[in-house]
């Protein structure tokens, strides 16, 4: 696929717009993408050529983007990017930042888009039941959902992700990798079999999977969060959720009005360290911090 003529007459016109307006944009679709090695070329040059940074993955079962750079900028992207007919009807989230959060620009191919080795799973073919944000604070103001039945809120993000922030009263199964979900979910079928379980992640992926794998092992009421935590804030704000949300690029994480938190991350131990944690003798910006620091104590031989 060669860049349109409109693309084209964007090189001559780089954009003016202010570097202090960055728009932060996060989309994903699962859908059959064979030619990755032959589009990454394409993504590059395009990215590079409008400036921008982040990271693109590129997989058989889909696409993952999270990319910031001017309005302008990120406009003429997706113009581009939904001129494939795979891809046109993408979803995008999107946020606001005085700096570029990211250091580059990574096109990467892979496997997977986000690594459950459950080969079976193919959100393509059949999404599992989705929520979405209006709906599911309507149900967490009751209590209950259309039905009834009360609603359980189960996290599939890693640990220290949870730890910035999330929904009031979630189940946290403490995992360290998305790998280990389906395993841990399978043993608290039962105890979650009367009621209805809503999965949640950043902004959809590994919820929709979570989501998917759950129905295939016999969960009769699970949906998926639409959009992930980054869709709720945008809809219904910070209602029944605590803390803040983190993503994976310097602001580190993000309040209910999708604004970028004073938490930065351990370049030692990249442990994610609050405002309270920072001001303690034992944070040293890219060295330690708390977290590490203390592990190091304890390790220590009496």
């Amino acid at each position: 696929m060669l860049f349109t003529p409109f693309y084209c007459l964007y090189f001559s016109m780089q954009s003016t717009t202010s570097a202090h307006s960055f728009v932060n944009i996060a989309a994903y679709k699962f859908v059959t993408f064979e030619d990755t090695l032959e589009r990454r070329a394409l993504f590059q040059a395009i990215c590079k050529d409008l400036d921008l940074k982040g990271t693109i993955l590129l997989t058989p079962e889909g696409i993952n983007l999270f990319l910031a750079g001017t309005r302008q900028a990120i406009d003429h992207f997706l113009v581009w990017l939904k001129a494939d007919p795979r891809f046109a009807d993408i979803e995008v989230k999107e946020s606001f930042s005085d700096e570029q959060p990211f250091k580059r620009m990574l096109v990467k191919i892979k496997r997977e888009i986000i690594t459950m080795k459950h080969p079976l799973i193919k959100p393509e073919l059949g999404r599992a039941p989705a929520v979405d944000a209006a709906t599911l604070k309507r149900w967490l103001d009751a209590g209950h959902d259309d039905k009834g039945k009360p609603v359980v809120m189960v996290d599939t993000r890693n640990a220290f992700e949870v730890d910035v922030g999330s929904f009031e009263n979630t189940i946290d199964y403490r995992i360290e990798k998305f790998s280990e979900f389906p395993d841990v979910i399978a043993r608290q079928k039962e105890a979650l079999s009367d009621k209805t379980v809503v999965t949640f992640c950043t902004g959809g992926i590994r919820c929709e999977k979570a989501a998917i794998h759950m129905k295939n092992i016999g969960f009769d009421s699970v949906y998926q969060l639409d959009g992930g935590i980054l869709k709720y804030f945008e809809i219904a704000g910070g209602a029944h959720y605590q803390g803040d949300c983190f993503v994976f690029d310097r602001r580190t994480a993000l309040n209910p009005q999708l604004e970028a938190t004073p938490t930065v991350v351990c370049f030692a131990c990249r442990a994610v360290v609050t405002p309270r944690e920072q001001i303690s003798p034992l944070f040293i910006e890219g060295v330690s911090c708390p977290h590490c620091a203390h592990a190091a104590l304890e390790a220590q031989p009496a």
